[in-house]
């Protein structure tokens, strides 16, 4: 699979990337990124992969969805419900439960939130809400899987390297408060 790297700037959030390839995201990361950074975890089977950078201004007509998409994106950021269900992804890079847990989370609406274990059990498997919790830890595909609306029992829960703060401000921007 021939995969390309779409940076986008977000005024007031940073530099996302979108990893795209056959008609769907392999990778999505989102701001804060630097445009030339390669994320932490780069799509399986693809060294050497072929960079192109989109901005909002110059979106090209590359893999067909990308300009729209990168049109919502900018959208969300501002604070728009936009939804992501639609977003085509890979499908190859997980377990059946993961798929279940991707499937479910995706059901999660704007400005909505659950718990690990609310999750787990949308999941089909009641009592892993450490699965769960690793499943978001892990999670390649950013908003279109939007891990940042699942939280603990007790609190925000975490956002891996970009932080419980970075989750608190989208979960902000979706209208909850924790």
């Amino acid at each position: 699979m021939r995969v390309t790297r779409h940076a986008y700037d977000v005024d007031g959030w940073g530099v996302g990337e979108l990893w795209v390839g056959d008609g769907r995201v392999v990778v999505a990361h989102d701001p804060p990124t630097t445009a030339t950074s390669r994320p932490p975890t780069a799509p399986r089977g693809t060294p050497g992969v072929p960079t192109e950078t989109l901005s909002k201004s110059s979106a090209r007509k590359a893999n067909g969805f990308v300009p729209e998409l990168l049109q919502r994106l900018d959208r969300y950021f501002r604070g728009e419900q936009v939804s992501f269900a639609d977003v085509p992804l890979d499908a190859d890079w997980g377990t059946p439960f993961q798929a279940a847990l991707a499937g479910a989370l995706r059901n999660v609406l704007w400005g909505q939130i659950v718990s690990y274990g609310e999750l787990s059990a949308l999941a089909g498997r009641r009592r892993a809400a450490r699965a769960a919790g690793t499943f978001c830890a892990e999670n390649r595909f950013s908003l279109f899987v939007p891990c940042h609306r699942v939280v603990s029992v007790g609190g925000i829960g975490g956002y891996g390297a970009l932080g419980v703060d970075y989750k608190r401000r989208l979960l902000l921007l979706e209208g909850t408060t924790l």
